[in-house]
């Protein structure tokens, strides 16, 4: 198992650091070459518009589509905004998943947050499924999925926060700032099966 970090912009070695601790093989990816034999990709936090407009720069825009088509890839922050059909706005996306997504939905960065989400889904590596602590800063909001895309997690009014579609996955909170691993020995769970 061997899973990919895009290490274009923002917190990529924090990704590396909690795959590694899994005891998964884990490499930075900057190049299209660098996508060859990863079983999965993680597109992290960051600023969305500069980590689309650097892949773009290095040649890897449609060598993520097409590895977005065929392997797992799961978006945090604006991983997941880049992940998405749509951001509401002009700039670069994949538009692998179909999800809405609306950026800075909770502010700015004084106002970060943290919350317990209900994730039934991480009952596949976790048969407890306690609550999830999530780190939300300058976090997007997913504000619809459609085709066959899911929700796995709201906030207490509803408002939607992560979402599978197959074999990808979006996340608008930083699994990687935390000590719980269940998010990131998901996604491998779901790299493994794809």
């Amino acid at each position: 198992m061997k899973i990919g970090v895009l290490a274009l912009q923002g917190d990529f070695a924090e990704h590396i650091t909690m795959l590694r601790k899994l005891g998964v093989s884990a490499a930075e990816v900057r190049l299209p070459e660098h996508l060859d034999g990863l079983d999965g990709l993680i597109i992290p936090g960051g600023e969305s518009t500069t980590i689309g407009k650097l892949a773009q720069d290095f040649g890897l825009f449609e060598p993520l589509r097409r590895f977005g088509r065929n392997r797992a890839i799961w978006g945090t922050c604006a991983g997941a905004i880049f992940l998405s059909k749509d951001a509401r706005r002009p700039q670069p996306l994949l538009e692998l998943m179909d999800i809405t997504v609306e950026r800075n939905a909770f502010g700015r960065q004084v106002d970060s947050f943290e919350v317990d989400l209900s994730v039934p889904a991480l009952q596949a590596v976790d048969p407890e499924n306690r609550p999830y602590h999530a780190v939300f800063i300058r976090a997007p909001l997913i504000e619809s999925v459609s085709g066959d895309a899911v929700v796995l997690a709201t906030l207490d009014d509803g408002r939607i926060v992560a979402a599978q579609q197959g074999r990808l996955l979006a996340t608008a909170f930083h699994p990687e700032l935390t000590d719980d691993d269940r998010f990131h020995r998901y996604f491998v769970h779901m790299a493994a099966n794809s």
